[in-house]
């Protein structure tokens, strides 16, 4: 198992040099990741950071911490843009780089894809993460690379650099379950990161039937990540914390990432996220290693 801290990219953290900074601490406290959110815009009016600027931030600071933006809604950002983006964020973090990928989450539906014209079908959506994936690991390759698809077209390419991780950066897809289209696609790639909206409190049950689907569609035998969020673990008690935590390792979870979230009212979270409790949890370490 291991662990890493969940950050989003607005409100207080919508700088890079905080972020930055976050991550500088993290890595002195042993945590084992540092990744953050990709927004363009909330629904109310905050400070938003680009994710890639933000990382590139964490990546200057931090020389050990594996790094990343979840989730990167693919079908809003071009694949060949992406792919300089993520091999130029690869070699500056020395090969920490892990690509995270979805369709979107429907919360934003208005403020990050309708008032700037983009995709709202979700199947379409799919269908693009699944195109702009296979353009992402041709340029990546730094072969001579052509590609025809439903929404995305590339006459003959060739990038370089390739990246420093062989044979390519990692990529984490996402999906809500028990929707079984991204678990399937996750089943591809390098690892999974789910959620479970509709899973009452039972989330372990869940959990382990969405490890149990993707691993039953893997054709490689190759180390393959599960990624779980879950709200910050009592940092005063890494023995506790450890307790918590050890079912999910049981489960199957590989990484196990710790979100501080700002209290909610009526259901819905305030604007401002808790910078100072943050930096706290994070200076106090992980959980103890189950």
């Amino acid at each position: 198992m291991k662990f890493g801290l969940y950050l989003p990219n607005f409100g207080p953290l919508g700088n890079a040099r905080t972020l930055g900074d976050l991550a500088a601490d993290a890595e002195a406290a042993g945590w084992d990741g540092f990744f953050i959110w990709d927004h363009i815009a909330r629904a109310w009016v905050t400070e938003v950071v680009d994710p890639w600027v933000a990382l590139s931030a964490v990546a200057m600071t931090t020389t050990r911490l594996r790094i990343g933006a979840l989730i990167t809604p693919l079908p809003r950002r071009r694949p060949w843009k992406v792919a300089r983006e993520t091999v130029s964020l690869d070699h500056l973090s020395g090969g920490r780089l892990v690509v995270g990928v979805g369709i979107g989450g429907s919360g934003g539906r208005q403020v990050e894809w309708q008032n700037f014209g983009e995709e709202m079908d979700l199947q379409a959506r799919g269908v693009m993460v699944d195109e702009g994936l296979e353009v992402l690991a041709g340029l990546w390759s730094g072969r001579p690379f052509t590609y025809a698809g439903r929404y995305y077209r590339v006459e003959e390419s060739q990038f370089l650099p390739v990246p420093l991780q062989s044979p390519r950066i990692p990529v984490w897809v996402a999906g809500h379950w028990p929707h079984r289209a991204p678990f399937r696609r996750a089943a591809r790639w390098d690892g999974m990161f789910p959620e479970f909206p509709m899973a009452n409190g039972d989330v372990l049950t869940q959990l382990s039937a969405a490890v149990a689907f993707v691993r039953a569609r893997r054709a490689i035998d190759a180390p393959f990540d599960v990624v779980y969020a879950s709200t910050s673990t009592p940092g005063d008690d890494p023995a506790r914390a450890a307790e918590i935590v050890r079912p999910y390792v049981e489960a199957g979870v590989t990484w196990w990432l710790e979100r501080i979230d700002p209290p909610r009212f009526g259901g819905a979270w305030q604007a401002e996220w808790p910078l100072d409790a943050m930096r706290r949890r994070i200076r106090q370490g992980p959980p103890a290693r189950a």
